[in-house]
């Protein structure tokens, strides 16, 4: 056979110190031709060589093709850590919501800056970054060419992260794993990442670790095998953040006072404060949606969809919203929602002035368009520091237009509502709501005590 070799020589491991890393080559020749196989670490570098010897003892025979053993047969088999996430991301796309494949790109641009197995021809990490956000969106990925600059790195990122198969050796594909896990749990500059943030991460990896184990690359998943000690997460919200209904209307009207901008805001925030709706939700709110307008006391809205923004990089339309079922229902399910007689006044003002936009919108950006994040947090923080006092404008008090949510669940749990109602209007578990809004619920301390009393006094 033409294709292999007797002739096989392997030579002493070199090793590169760079700015940053050290990098081991295993280096060898076959029949006269030159191969080296780069290794981050000294002792996964040792393992390989001592499996090249050991095969040249042994006679057996070398591939010309690959410069390894002709009986390891990886030639049909291997596949590149990036590969690997591409296949990953494609499988996913279909079913995940655009926040979501933004959640798993994120993830796996950190996990492959671990996986890199040279340092030699390395492209910057902007540039490495850039590519694989780019990668990672399968509708962009099917249906245009990467810029020429960024095909270069795709290039260079196929050929240069390690194998995934790697990670089935014993001791190395621990040592991969722990390097993933060290790097999602630091930011860029590498300081410690957000518990948040370094949970979410592991969740994607440990589901790309078992899509693995289902397409028979991984015979495990090497993320359960690391001990790694999950950082605890603040869960509950922080009653220091919720406003009181006098700030709130202090506040809307700032809002309002704002700008010819803010008039057109002012019930878009109210509806987050007095009915407890997520920006998303406000930003898809429709005529129909409106049950019950009455010209005074309650009304009621009835919610079917929500629009969400992940950047036009992860929908499918390719614009930076798309419309979705309601968080946490299933498609199609709806929730009612009661219309506090001051958001009814507001939304019958709203509509009086500015009508109805296209597709039955009731909220339109400044030109017209959509509402857009940039357009509402201009005016959100200009009107908050207009209507706090300094002390609570330097306070973590109502930071972000998500507060004034929280700030609507607490007053209705602190109005004594039942919980499972509150979690009906707010679209959570009861389960859900009582542990995230635990802190924020007052004045049941004194009767709990009274009780207390009742049932221990002599």
């Amino acid at each position: 056979m033409k294709d292999i070799t007797y002739d096989v020589r392997v030579y002493k491991t070199e090793v590169y110190k760079g700015k940053k890393v050290t990098t081991y080559y295993v280096r060898w020749n076959t029949d006269g031709k030159a191969w080296k196989e780069p290794y981050r670490n000294a002792a996964q570098a040792d393992v390989f060589r001592s499996e090249l010897v050991t095969a040249a003892r042994r006679g057996e025979a070398f591939s010309l093709t690959t410069g390894r053993p002709a009986s390891w047969k990886r030639q049909e088999t291997l596949l590149s850590w990036y590969g690997f996430t591409l296949a990953f991301v494609d499988a996913k796309w279909p079913h995940a919501s655009p926040n979501h494949r933004r959640g798993i790109a994120e993830a796996l641009v950190d996990a492959t800056e671990a996986l890199l197995a040279t340092e030699t021809g390395v492209p910057s990490r902007e540039a490495r970054r850039t590519a694989l956000r780019w990668a990672y969106s399968t509708r962009i990925r099917d249906n245009e060419k990467p810029p020429a600059d960024l095909e270069k790195v795709l290039r260079w990122l196929d050929e240069n992260t390690v194998c995934v198969q790697d990670f089935n050796e014993q001791g190395k594909g621990a040592v991969l794993a722990r390097a993933v896990l060290t790097r999602i749990s630091q930011t860029l500059d590498g300081k410690t990442a957000a518990a948040n943030t370094a949970n979410r991460k592991r969740m994607v990896l440990n589901n790309a670790m078992e899509y693995g184990q289902e397409i028979g690359l991984l015979t495990g998943n090497p993320i359960k095998a690391v001990k790694w000690t999950k950082p605890k997460t603040l869960s509950t919200v922080d009653p220091r953040t919720v406003i009181n209904i006098e700030q709130a209307r202090r506040f809307l009207t700032a809002v309002r006072r704002n700008s010819q901008r803010g008039e057109r805001m002012e019930a878009f925030f109210g509806c987050m404060y007095y009915a407890a709706l997520r920006p998303e939700e406000v930003v898809d709110l429709r005529r129909t949606h409106l049950h019950s307008l009455p010209e005074e006391g309650w009304g009621e809205m009835r919610l079917t969809n929500a629009e969400p923004r992940a950047g036009s990089r992860w929908t499918n339309s390719g614009k930076p919203r798309e419309r979705r079922g309601l968080k946490h229902r299933a498609e199609g399910d709806t929730r009612s929602v009661p219309i506090h007689p001051e958001l009814v006044a507001l939304l019958r003002a709203h509509l009086d002035r500015f009508g109805i936009g296209p597709e039955g919108r009731i909220f339109l950006g400044p030109r017209g368009g959509l509402m857009t994040d940039r357009a509402y947090l201009k005016v959100f923080h200009e009107a908050r520091k207009q209507a706090f006092t300094p002390e609570e404008a330097a306070s973590t008090l109502m930071e972000v237009p998500y507060a004034l949510r929280h700030a609507a669940v607490s007053t209705w749990l602190n109005a004594g509502v039942p919980a499972p109602q509150v979690a009906e209007w707010a679209g959570h578990s009861v389960d859900v709501l009582l542990r995230v809004y635990a802190k924020c619920i007052h004045g049941q301390q004194g009767e709990a005590m009274r009780r207390i009393w009742e049932a221990t006094r002599p």
